[in-house]
């Protein structure tokens, strides 16, 4: 255990904050823990982990992705925290297996795309997602591209 791994057995995982002390010469810089996932919980007061894709918005709204083993047997996700706050609340959920990767926005950001890898851990008796589809060998999960939007029409996260 140390500072930048506070808890002997972290199965959940951490996100640590960076800050470029030179101007974004990379010469130094401070850190911190942003959030850790074990306790962490999303505003329905569930739990997540295994944080790997984050993207932080220009108000401050930082945006993971899960691949990995989820606290209760949740699917992997995306969500999104205020990194003022840390508040965490959940945006979407993948389906069993996959992993939520990949994000882009539009200009305006009112418009969310990311992708599901290996739906079912390529396990069509898991899952059959998106549609489907049966190749030379039988049924196969595909990956996909999942476009979120609002129906207030307004920024995704917000």
């Amino acid at each position: 255990m140390n500072a930048a791994n506070p808890i002997r057995q972290n199965t959940s995982g951490h996100i640590i904050r960076w800050k470029d002390s030179d101007g974004n010469l990379g010469g130094t810089f401070e850190w911190n823990l942003f959030l850790i996932s074990q306790e962490t919980f999303d505003e329905g007061g569930q739990m997540y982990g295994s944080p790997d894709g984050i993207w932080g918005d220009p108000d401050g709204r930082i945006f993971i992705q899960t691949d990995g083993a989820q606290p209760g047997g949740n699917n992997d996700q995306m969500l999104v925290a205020d990194s003022k706050t840390k508040e965490v609340k959940r945006i979407f959920t993948g389906v069993a297996g996959c992993e939520v990767t990949g994000v882009a926005v539009t200009p305006d950001r009112k418009t969310m795309f990311l992708n599901l890898q290996h739906p079912g851990d390529g396990d069509p008796k898991i899952t059959n997602f998106p549609a489907p589809f049966t190749g030379a060998s039988g049924p196969v999960p595909r990956d996909c591209t999942i476009v979120i939007t609002r129906k207030d029409g307004g920024v995704i996260g917000s």
